[in-house]
């Protein structure tokens, strides 16, 4: 028997999708894939050969829960310069990917009762955690009419005595959607009247196709109630290595290093090492993948809307569309499984992101122009 607490994790619909396509494709079925977030290139290659280098000079053994000292120092270091505002390195907690921090987070702040406001449709590991502890989720819609941002009056009226936790997330998984600097401010200051934490997921950050990231960390005013969250997956490719991290205040990162010791010790040493090259390492290869993914971008999202009953806005970050399909008159899940079966193409409905989500589909356009092609042109014989 169970624990009931159990029944209340979620799961990441994209990995349940991506295993029926490898089935199909299994039976021979030729599927395009466009419904997992995992960048298509390779790790580049002075990051791969920093980790061999780590690996033949000894970094293979436990390394301190919160990461290398001096691992956190470049850390802390790169966030510094790059937000503008001053980072210390026992700010710094390094973990086996993004997720953890999220979980962490969740767990070390939040009891159950109080409430949580994130992002709807968004990144379903969210809901799922706060549901997880006993907590009560709190969507703040995003909508289409507002870019994919939200509405702060309506932000303001969620905010109550309950509220523990605010999270966001820019750009936007799904959506790809960017907060604004008025978002941000307008958040900052909630979360200070209210006494309230922020959780600002920026795993993204530097995949913006216009102006400059916009980040919590610009209002230097909340950073004693601020996680900021970062990794390397989706910048450098490297979502196999789970390497991820975030800065918060000192009293919360010990807790989240305790945390750390008591589920998975530590950070692979040698991964830590590959991030420092990441991080300091010639950015030539992901800015290579910056200009490949505009292109992508454009492509599909012209592509999508010449489709009969598709809609879909020009995301400003990420690498995600998600495209409005109303106009088909079925439901998100009903297309999702329509394309998969009959047009031999994998994307997710906008639900697995959240009731919000409902009318609408994501891609990823993580996939060669090729493959994205032949995707349109599949749909849109089917529809």
């Amino acid at each position: 028997m169970l624990a009931k607490r159990m029944s209340r994790l979620g799961t990441e619909t994209a990995f349940e999708v991506l295993a029926r396509a490898k089935a199909m494709e299994a039976k021979g079925r030729d599927i395009v894939h466009l419904e997992i977030g995992e960048p298509d290139f390779d790790t580049p290659v002075n990051i791969r050969e920093a980790a061999k280098k780590a690996i033949d000079d000894g970094f293979t053994h436990y390394g301190p829960s919160p990461g290398m000292p001096n691992i956190r120092k470049v850390f802390a270091e790169f966030l510094t310069k790059d937000r503008g505002i001053e980072v210390k390195p026992e700010n710094i907690v390094v973990t086996p990917g993004a997720k953890p921090i999220l979980f962490f987070s969740i767990l070390a702040l939040v009891d159950e009762g109080d409430e949580v406001i994130y992002p709807n449709p968004g990144f379903p590991i969210y809901e799922s955690v706060i549901n997880f502890v006993g907590a009560k989720p709190v969507p703040i819609p995003l909508r289409e009419k507002n870019a994919f941002s939200f509405d702060l009056d309506e932000m303001r009226e969620l905010v109550n005595d309950k509220t523990k936790l605010i999270i966001i997330n820019s750009p936007q998984n799904p959506t790809g959607g960017v907060l604004t600097s008025e978002d941000m401010k307008g958040i900052a200051e909630l979360a200070e009247k209210h006494d309230v934490w922020i959780l600002s997921d920026e795993v993204y950050s530097k995949m913006v196709y216009d102006g400059k990231h916009v980040s919590i960390y610009d209002y230097p005013e909340v950073m004693d109630r601020v996680i900021l969250l970062e990794g390397h997956s989706k910048t450098y490719a490297m979502t196999g290595w789970r390497l991820g991290y975030a800065a918060m205040p000192v009293e919360l990162a010990e807790q989240i290093s305790k945390l750390q010791t008591n589920s998975n010790s530590c950070t692979a040493s040698f991964t830590q090492v590959a991030g420092v090259e990441a991080l300091t390492g010639p950015q030539d290869e992901s800015l290579k993948m910056m200009a490949e993914f505009r292109a992508r971008r454009d492509l599909i999202v012209d592509g999508l809307n010449e489709i009969p009953g598709f809609k879909c806005l020009r995301p400003k970050g990420a690498f995600y569309v998600f495209p409005n399909i109303t106009g088909t008159g079925r439901k998100s899940k009903e297309i999702e499984e329509f394309l998969l079966e009959e047009a031999g193409v994998a994307g997710l409905s906008g639900t697995s992101f959240g009731e919000y989500g409902e009318g609408y589909l994501r891609f990823s356009y993580a996939n060669s122009q090729e493959n994205l092609r032949k995707a349109l042109e599949m749909i849109k014989k089917v529809i």
